[in-house]
């Protein structure tokens, strides 16, 4: 019999819990018999003492098991059960194109995703911008488009890792988030519940990035890999860049309509279609689907061409609630803002730096997005056809178009992108798209 203030002093004297002591404490945190006293307190410890790995291991798999943990198994599905995390940032639609490019090269991909909070956008807010799409549906349903279709992009049903709901709720309000110990956790016990054969993190670097410096970003990327392979989930990781918009728009519907038209191939972003590739290629690589990097994207390349991924992202839609004719007339589906204008810099010159956290900001401003879980999500606004590091901006090009409701909103997110985005003189060579590949070999 363990005693939750016993744990808490031991890690607070920095000394490493037992496997044992850490499954108690998770699971008093599952059935209410921690307080929210001790659950602070422990969080807390471990922000300044930290984890080993074989903790953290423990961590994440108690965290996983304090709900259901779904099996593929009873389907009996013809290809590997993949997934792909990123960390978030702005104009991150990746995941989009992503599940149905892999479920179209053979893969099952049962996406479990997350809502925005502050300046990042999240998965399921825009899929709730396609109307009729349940973003919540039963598990049943869940399981049967997944077996269908190959990929269902949905969110976190109430009993998955239900303690890590919990434990987040705590650590959002005592100031323990960036912990990457408790960041690890968080993330993979959601991720390892549904059941995964294989994950491929997507971790962000720069000014619009979760983690604040490129070493964070990379201990963070570390940490997953290691953990989630001490989890027996085939995990590596992808660093890539945050220091600047990576899709050409921010907001809801518009990320929707930038992902349709990747899928169709009207038009690709050569740095998301770089980004959205490496980690598509990972997810085939990592579940035996190709033997090397150039298979991969002979293979990606070739769903993307012959629209089988277009077909299975319409497929997806539609068994989740979607219109049937979304792909091809996404425009009537989506809702539009009433205004939508150019915003130019005051001097012409090269975009020489972008503060991408103001830009997902002024997104949230707009209110495509939230700053507490509760706030409501306008589908409508945002920010489209954003400029690159690089580019030259003056009178014929703007540095973005906004879609607003109001004068007002517009004035001010104006006001916003001039400032977040630098004009200057000298050419500057923008940071790569992807920085490093981490596997367990790294760690």
């Amino acid at each position: 019999m363990f005693l939750p203030q016993e744990i808490i002093r031991k890690k607070r004297d920095g000394q490493t819990l037992t496997d044992s002591e850490i499954q108690f404490f998770v699971q008093g945190i599952t059935h209410n018999s921690v307080t929210e006293g001790q659950i602070a307190a422990l969080a807390m410890a471990v922000f300044f003492n930290g984890m080993t790995m074989p903790e953290r291991i423990a961590l994440t798999c108690a965290m996983r098991d304090s709900g259901s943990v779904l099996d593929w198994s009873e389907l009996d599905l013809p290809g590997p059960v993949l997934d792909k995390h990123s960390t978030g940032g702005v104009g991150d639609v990746v995941s989009l194109m992503l599940g149905p490019m892999v479920a179209a090269c053979g893969g099952y991909v049962p996406m479990i995703s997350g809502r925005g909070l502050g300046h990042t956008g999240g998965t399921l807010d825009k899929f709730d911008a396609i109307p009729g799409y349940q973003t919540t549906p039963l598990n049943a349903i869940f399981k049967k488009v997944v077996k269908e279709v190959g990929v269902a992009i949905i969110g976190q049903t109430s009993d998955l890792a239900p303690a890590d709901k919990r434990f987040y709720a705590t650590r959002d309000v005592t100031a323990t988030v960036e912990s990457i110990p408790l960041i690890t956790a968080s993330i993979l016990s959601k991720k390892l519940a549904a059941g995964l054969e294989a994950l491929v993190m997507d971790v962000k670097v720069g000014s619009g990035a979760f983690m604040p410096t490129y070493e964070q970003s990379e201990a963070l990327a570390k940490s997953i890999v290691a953990v989630a392979n001490g989890a027996g989930c085939r995990t590596t990781a992808l660093l890539t860049d945050m220091n600047q918009v990576l899709a050409t728009s921010a907001g809801n519907a518009v990320e929707v309509r930038e992902a349709v038209r990747y899928l169709t191939g009207e038009y690709r972003h050569p740095r998301l279609h770089e980004v959205t590739m490496a980690l598509c290629a990972e997810m085939l690589i990592s579940g035996g689907l190709a033997s090397d990097e150039a298979q991969a994207r002979q293979k990606l390349q070739q769903v993307l061409d012959n629209g089988k991924a277009a077909e299975t992202f319409a497929r997806m839609v539609f068994a989740l609630g979607g219109p049937a004719d979304f792909v091809q007339n996404y425009d009537n589906h989506l809702q539009k803002a009433e205004i939508i204008r150019p915003v130019y810099a005051q001097s012409s010159g090269i975009i020489t730096g972008m503060d991408t956290r103001a830009l997902g900001m002024a997104v949230v401003a707009l209110g495509g997005g939230r700053l507490r879980a509760a706030d409501l999500i306008d589908h409508a606004v945002g920010l489209t056809d954003v400029i690159s590091l690089g580019a030259q901006a003056d009178k014929d090009v703007p540095l973005a178009w906004v879609h607003a409701r109001t004068e007002a909103q517009y004035e001010q997110t104006a006001a916003v992108i001039r400032n977040a985005i630098r004009v200057g003189d000298n050419a500057v060579t923008p940071s790569p798209a992807i920085y490093r590949r981490i596997t367990l070999a790294d760690v």
